[in-house]
Parts: structure tokens; C-alpha cells; sequence
């Protein structure tokens, strides 16, 4: 029974994104987005924006994220506004690594940010699917993605999610349907792939120390500024 109402929740979720779309290219026809919701919104500075020290946490220079080779960066180069990469450290010593890529064109997949899947695996490492999750951060109940990446003895526990306008989501059928949902009123929402991961221990602590982290940053944020990286609150 519980089999048979997911399956139709899936059915009624891709039927309701067919007529979107089908409705997305009848409107096409009269008109094209042209409201750039980057330039109204509050402007993503991302140095400036997410400060480098708060909490118990400090920038850590000892250790890089995982970032593209060159071929990989000057393709997303071209896709991306700004991107910042960084890695922290608690008074406990333990790190959480963090990796942001913001675009101001966020209206299509040729634009749109991508997965952290591509980029570990071009990196050599084996990428596992830890599956969707929500995760608690303040009043949000964030839908995140989670993985696995490995190579050698590095086991790395990865979280991302990903922006469109103030709207967190995640890449697929639910990107889609925000696509087509902004476009329909005529908007060029921005966004931005926001990625922890985190070293060492096991994945359960990983995923606290994470959380914890996540919980730290946007109470240290600017408050008109969280909805822009975390999106929304419920």
C-alpha cells in the first residue's frame, strides 16, 4: 500500500511537470523572461558574505575542497558568477569543508549550476549515493542531497543542496519544475550549489558536525542575506 502511493505521488509529480512544460512552450511563443532577478535581489558577494571566522569556527588555510581540474574549471567558468571555496575549523579541531558556486542565470540546464557527483568523479574518486535528507537548519527543513566520495583512504561525507532565487532545491524534476515556475512569470532567477563535506569519522558524526556547522553559519549571517543561500524558512 505504501509502495502503490509513492509510485502514484511520482506519476502525479512527472504528469503535473509535463503540463508545466507543455504550458512553459505555449508561453514561449509570446514571450521570453527578461525580469533578472539578480539584479533586484540582494547582490551575492560571496568573500564578503560568508565570513571566515564565527563560533567556535575559523578558516582553516591547512586544507583545500575538492576543486574541478582546469578543463572541467573553464567550462563552469563560463557558467558561474563567482565561486568560493573554503575549509573550517572548530575549537575541537575537527573541519567541515565548504564549497559555493553562484550563477546569475539559473533559467535552464545549460546554465544551471552542476552536481558535485561530476566533479568528485572527474577527480578520480568512487561516488556513492547516500541518498536525500532534510536537514534542520533554524526554521528551515532543508531537502539536501548526500554522498559518498572516496579515493584511497579518503572517505568524505558530502551535503549540497542547490538555489534558485530563495527557493533550495535540488537538481532534477524538482529544478525543472522551479525552472518552468519562474519562467512562467517571466523571471531569470539566480542561484547557487552550496556543498559541505567533512573528513574522518563516521558518516553519522560527519552529518552532525555538518549540521552543526550549517546551524552556526546562518545565524552568523546576515538575516535578509540567509534566504539567498539557504532559501526560505517553512
Amino acid at each position: 500500500m505504501e509502495l502503490r502511493q509513492v509510485h502514484t505521488s511520482a506519476l502525479w509529480q512527472t504528469f503535473s511537470i509535463a503540463v508545466l512544460m507543455l504550458t512553459a512552450a505555449t508561453a514561449a511563443r509570446t514571450f521570453t523572461p527578461t525580469v533578472r532577478l539578480a539584479d533586484i535581489r540582494p547582490r551575492i558577494h560571496l568573500e564578503q558574505q560568508i565570513p571566515k571566522a564565527f563560533g567556535e569556527w575559523y578558516e582553516d588555510l591547512s586544507i583545500t575542497p575538492i576543486l574541478p581540474n582546469p578543463q572541467v574549471q573553464a567550462k563552469l567558468d563560463v557558467l558561474y558568477s563567482s565561486t568560493l571555496a573554503r575549509t573550517y575549523r572548530n575549537t575541537a579541531g575537527q573541519r567541515v569543508m565548504l564549497s559555493i558556486a553562484y550563477g546569475s542565470d539559473q533559467s535552464s540546464e545549460a546554465t544551471a549550476v552542476h552536481r558535485p557527483e561530476f566533479c568528485y568523479s572527474a577527480q578520480g574518486f568512487k561516488v556513492s549515493n547516500l541518498g536525500e535528507a532534510v536537514a534542520n537548519i533554524g526554521p528551515r527543513r532543508l531537502k539536501v542531497q548526500r554522498l559518498l566520495g572516496e579515493l584511497g583512504q579518503r572517505h568524505e561525507v558530502i551535503t549540497y543542496w542547490i538555489t534558485m532565487d530563495e527557493t533550495a532545491t535540488l537538481p532534477g524534476l524538482t529544478r525543472k519544475y522551479e525552472q518552468i515556475r519562474y519562467g512562467l512569470k517571466g523571471q531569470i532567477p539566480d542561484g547557487m550549489l552550496f556543498r559541505v563535506s567533512s573528513i574522518g569519522g563516521s558518516e553519522a558524526e560527519s552529518l552532525k558536525l555538518q549540521n552543526q556547522f550549517l546551524n552556526d553559519l546562518s545565524r552568523n549571517m546576515s538575516a535578509t542575506l540567509v534566504p539567498r543561500y539557504f532559501g526560505k524558512s517553512d
